[in-house]
């Protein structure tokens, strides 16, 4: 963990800096949470992967479309939603994920891919969705306790369904690139935990604008996806995000107008890995030109690890830091998001 006392007056009443400085250690503990599952298919009877989850837990779906979905011979879908894509039957291999158990989009969709004939996995800490799978009989992975909230949770979720697939034989070498994101995570992590680290400089370049997160093809989409939900729910503070190379067919052209009032609210913070497309790379050069004089900052942050995996993980445990900096500065406590709670109440209640 952190290896040091919290600063001073710091509000921090969930321990999230704690818990993001754990993310080693938690990505290391999930293997042996996921490996040898009974109940798996036969390698031979999937024709497809799907992912259910909101979120905090939808995002490792996000994961596996960034570091398996380009080696697997199946397609593999996201569905963050009520419902499951019509395609889902007796081929697919669906991991139902939600940290709580209780995550009402997520409970909805698992029972209709479980009609539908579809093979589960469920990673989840409880809840119903945990009553489910085992009234189901299906093949169940739990998330350890004393996590304080769903997003501090990414290695205890999205780790699980990378070893499924290297057992069920779609994703070999799975744990080898884990065990490599683990060398990176722990070493950036030992840079992150100290006074004045890189996180903290980024947080104080970021101040009080809103952050405009770039990043390039899957594994950017994660990381900018990931980057902007803290900042949503650490730091309290509104973030937007947009991909290349898409983002050039579109974005681009609104940076038109507003420049006098962008300068003063935005900060562009370019998520940049070893896997960029070669053209992908020259238009980040060309972007940044055209928006460095519309936004008041422009800051890059490179992905350093061996494999999609760590560099991934890399970028996203940055990100964590950053977005607890940003809170800190503010006097806000990271780990409550009452209105998220409000809402979730209100749904219930009718």
């Amino acid at each position: 963990m952190s290896g040091r006392e919290p600063a001073p007056g710091r509000l921090d009443s969930l321990g999230m800096f704690d818990a993001a400085a754990g993310l080693p250690e938690q990505v290391a503990d999930a293997v042996g949470r996921a490996k040898g599952l009974h109940g798996l298919p036969q390698r031979d009877y999937v024709e497809n992967v799907v992912v259910l989850g909101m979120g905090g837990s939808g995002i490792a779906g996000d994961v596996m479309v960034a570091v398996a979905g380009p080696f697997l011979a199946v397609p593999v879908t996201v569905s963050k939603s009520y419902d499951v894509p019509d395609f889902v039957g007796s081929g697919s291999l669906v991991f139902a994920m939600s940290f709580s158990g209780d995550t009402e989009e997520t409970v909805e969709a698992a029972g209709a891919a479980y009609a539908a004939g579809a093979r589960l996995v469920v990673v989840t800490a409880g809840g119903e969705l945990g009553r489910l799978a085992d009234g189901w009989g299906v093949p169940r992975v739990d998330v350890p306790g004393g996590i304080p909230q769903p997003r501090a949770a990414l290695g205890a979720m999205a780790i699980p369904p990378l070893v499924v697939l290297e057992d069920v034989g779609l994703f070999p070498g799975a744990t080898e690139w884990i065990r490599l994101a683990v060398d990176q995570l722990s070493s950036r992590r030992d840079q992150l935990v100290k006074s004045g680290s890189f996180a903290e400089q980024v947080a104080d370049r970021i101040g009080r604008t809103i952050p405009l997160l770039h990043g390039a093809q899957a594994i950017g989409a994660a990381a900018t996806t990931r980057w902007k939900a803290q900042v949503n729910e650490n730091a309290k503070s509104p973030a937007f995000q947009a991909v290349y190379p898409e983002l050039c067919h579109n974005e681009i052209a609104g940076w038109g107008q507003h420049g006098d009032v962008t300068r003063q609210i935005m900060t562009l913070v370019n998520l940049r890995h070893d896997a960029e497309h070669p053209q992908v790379a020259r238009r980040f050069e060309l972007v940044t030109e055209i928006l460095r004089e519309v936004v008041a900052d422009v800051l890059e942050i490179r992905a350093v690890g061996e494999g999609d995996l760590a560099q991934l993980l890399d970028l996203v445990l940055v990100g964590d830091f950053v977005s607890l900096h940003l809170a800190a500065r503010e006097g806000i406590d990271p780990g409550p998001i009452p209105v998220l709670s409000d809402l979730k109440q209100r749904l219930r209640d009718g």
